[in-house]
C-alpha cells in the first residue's frame, strides 16, 4: 500500500464519473418520455382524434434518438466493472451482478421486444396492440433503471449479504433483501420521477419554443397540458421521495447526510440550512464556517428522525465519537477494521498450511495450524462487524501507511452545493409547471413571452439538478466504493495509470461525438416539427 499509485484511483474513478455523466443524459429523458409518449398515445387510442396521432409520433421519434445512445453508453458504463474495477467486481460480483443479469434477461428484452412494433407498427398491428407495446417500452425502460438503481443502492447500504472467509467474498443470502431495501426503494422512485420531472421539462420547454415562433400551435398546447399535468404530478412526489431517501441516509450514511447540511457538530433541534455560502475551513481545524446562512428551526431534526428533539450527529462527532450519544468513533472502527484484516489474512494462511501438512500426512502440525486458524478466524468474526450490523473492516483500510482518518470525510462542498443547488432548481420545476397550467387554462400562454423563455431555458438546468443529484450520491459517500465495507482505493484494478488515462481521453472523444450528434438529430427533428396529418 505504500507504493500504491494514487493516481491509478483517480483517474479510474475519473473515467468511470465520465461515462455514467454521459450516460445519464439520455437515461431520465428517456424514463420520462416513454411514459408522456404513452399518455399522448392512450388519448389519441381513446379519443381517435388524429392530431393526437401525431403528437404522439412526433414525441416518440425523440425518444428513439435518445434510447439508441444512452443504450451504447450504457453498455460502456457496465463493461468498466470488470476493466478498471475488477477488485470490486471480484470482491461482490455475486451480489452486484444479479441485478445486472435480470436487467438484461428481463427489462433489456421487454424494451427490444416491443420498440420495433412501437416504431413500426403502426400500420401493421391494431391500435390497442401498438399501444400496448408502447405501454410496455415505457414499463421496460423504467425496469431497466430499477436494477440498476438496486444495484446502486446495495452499494450506498450493503444488505442481505455474508461474508465467506474462504474465499475471501461476499456473497447473496437474500435476493428479496437486496431488492426491497428501504434504500433501493427511496432511490429507485426518487430516481425515476426525477427523470419524469426532466422529460416533462423537456416536453414543455420544446412545446414553449413551438409557441414564441408561432408553429404548430394546437400541437404545443396540447403537449404542454400532458407534459404539464404529469410534471406537476411528478414534481409532488419527487418531494416526498426525495424526503424519505434524506431520512434513510441519515440512517444508513450519516457521513454523506452531515456533510450535505455542512453540519460539523451534532446537535438536538438541529436546524435546516436553505441557503448559505461556505467560508474557507481555518488550519488546523477542519470545520468551515458560513458567511451567510438562512436556516430553518428544527428542520433537520424532523427531516432525518421525524422528531424535532433528535440528535443530528456532525462530522466531527462521526469522526471522534459522541459517549454521551453513544457513537462509536472512526477511530475505534479503524482500529477493529485493521484487527479483523489481520486476522483474515492469518486464518487464510493457516489454513492453507494446515491443509498442505495434513495432505503430507503431518496431523500434529497441521492440527496445530488449524487451531491457529479457528482463532483467528473467531477474532475476524469479532471486529469484521459490530452486533447492530455495522461494518468495520473497510475501516481498517486507513489504519497506518500514511493514511488518515480525516480522508473518511467526503468533500463537504460539494455535497452541500450539490444538495441545496438541486432543491433549488426542483422548487423553479414546480413553479414552471404550475404556471404554465394556470397559464394554459386562462388562454393567456401565448401572450407570455417572457414565461415561454423561461420555459425554454429551465431544459438545461432540469439535466443539472438531476446531475446534481448523482454528484451528491456518489461523492457523498466517497471513500467508499461499498459504504463500510470496501474502500474506492482497494477496489481498483491493478492497471498502469497511463492506459486509464489514454481510455479516459478516447472515451471523452467518443462520448462527446455522440452527445453532439444527439443534440443536432434532435435540434433537426425539433426545427422540422411534427408531420402534418400524424401519417
Amino acid at each position: 500500500m505504500e507504493n500504491f499509485d494514487m493516481s491509478l484511483i483517480d483517474w479510474s474513478r475519473g473515467q468511470f464519473a465520465l461515462t455514467a455523466f454521459y450516460h445519464w443524459l439520455f437515461v431520465p429523458l428517456t424514463l420520462g418520455l416513454s411514459f408522456i409518449v404513452a399518455f399522448m398515445e392512450t388519448i389519441y387510442v381513446r379519443t381517435g382524434n388524429p392530431e393526437w396521432k401525431r403528437i404522439t409520433k412526433f414525441w416518440m421519434i425523440l425518444f428513439g434518438i435518445n434510447f439508441a445512445i444512452g443504450v451504447a453508453t450504457g453498455l460502456i458504463l457496465e463493461f468498466e466493472f470488470g476493466t478498471n474495477w475488477s477488485n470490486y467486481s471480484w470482491f461482490v460480483g455475486d451480489i452486484f451482478g444479479a441485478p445486472l443479469a435480470v436487467e438484461g434477461i428481463m427489462a433489456f428484452f421487454l424494451e427490444s421486444t416491443f420498440v420495433a412494433v412501437m416504431f413500426f407498427g403502426w400500420n401493421k398491428v391494431s391500435k390497442r396492440f401498438h399501444l400496448t407495446s408502447t405501454w410496455l417500452v415505457a414499463l421496460g425502460a423504467n425496469l431497466s433503471a430499477l436494477w440498476i438503481l438496486v444495484a446502486n443502492a446495495w452499494m450506498q447500504n450493503p444488505v442481505g449479504t455474508e461474508f465467506n472467509f474462504d474465499i475471501a467474498r461476499n456473497e447473496m443470502t437474500s435476493f428479496w433483501a437486496v431488492l426491497f431495501s428501504p434504500t433501493a426503494i427511496s432511490k429507485f422512485l426518487h430516481t425515476i420521477t426525477s427523470g419524469f420531472v426532466l422529460a416533462s421539462i423537456f416536453v414543455m420547454g420544446i412545446s414553449s419554443w413551438y409557441l414564441l415562433k408561432r408553429r404548430h400551435i394546437l400541437f404545443a398546447k396540447r403537449s404542454m397540458v400532458v407534459a404539464g399535468t404529469f410534471g406537476i404530478l411528478s414534481s409532488v412526489f419527487l418531494v416526498f421521495s426525495g424526503d424519505e431517501s434524506a431520512r434513510e441516509m441519515a440512517r444508513v450514511q450519516p457521513m454523506k447526510f452531515a456533510a450535505m447540511e455542512g453540519l460539523y457538530k451534532g446537535t438536538t433541534n438541529a436546524p435546516l440550512i436553505a441557503i448559505g455560502f461556505m467560508e474557507k475551513p481555518t488550519p488546523p481545524g477542519l470545520e468551515r464556517d458560513f458567511a451567510f446562512k438562512i436556516e430553518i428551526p428544527n428542520m433537520l431534526s424532523y427531516m432525518a428522525y421525524l422528531d424535532v428533539n433528535k440528535f443530528v450527529p456532525g462530522i466531527e462527532d462521526l469522526l471522534w465519537g459522541n459517549e454521551k450519544q453513544n457513537i462509536r468513533s472512526y477511530e475505534d472502527k479503524v482500529k477493529k477494521g485493521k484487527k479483523a484484516i489481520q486476522a483474515l489474512a492469518l486464518y487464510k494462511r493457516s489454513a492453507k498450511i494446515s491443509d498442505s501438512l495434513k495432505f503430507a500426512g503431518d496431523t500434529a502440525r497441521a492440527d496445530k495450524h488449524k487451531n491457529t486458524a479457528n482463532e483467528a478466524l473467531a477474532i475476524f468474526k469479532t471486529n469484521f462487524k459490530d452486533p447492530d450490523g455495522s461494518y468495520n473492516f473497510g475501516y481498517g483500510y486507513y489504519a497506518g501507511h500514511g493514511r488518515s482518518i480525516k480522508e473518511l470525510i467526503p468533500d463537504v462542498p460539494t455535497a452541500f452545493y450539490s444538495f441545496h443547488l438541486m432543491v433549488i432548481l426542483g422548487v423553479h420545476f414546480g413553479i414552471v409547471f404550475l404556471l404554465g397550467m394556470i397559464f394554459i387554462y386562462k388562454r393567456k400562454i401565448i401572450k407570455k413571452r417572457w414565461y415561454l423563455w423561461i420555459t425554454f431555458w429551465t431544459i438545461p438546468l432540469a439535466y443539472i439538478a438531476t446531475m446534481l443529484g448523482w454528484l451528491l450520491a456518489e461523492m457523498g459517500r466517497q471513500p467508499w466504493v461499498i459504504q463500510d465495507l470496501m474502500p474506492t482505493l482497494s477496489a481498483v484494478s491493478q492497471l498502469d495509470s497511463s492506459s486509464v488515462k489514454l481510455t479516459f481521453w478516447i472515451f471523452a472523444g467518443l462520448f462527446t461525438a455522440l452527445l453532439l450528434a444527439d443534440f443536432f438529430i434532435l435540434r433537426r427533428q425539433i426545427l422540422i416539427g411534427p408531420k402534418e396529418g400524424g401519417k
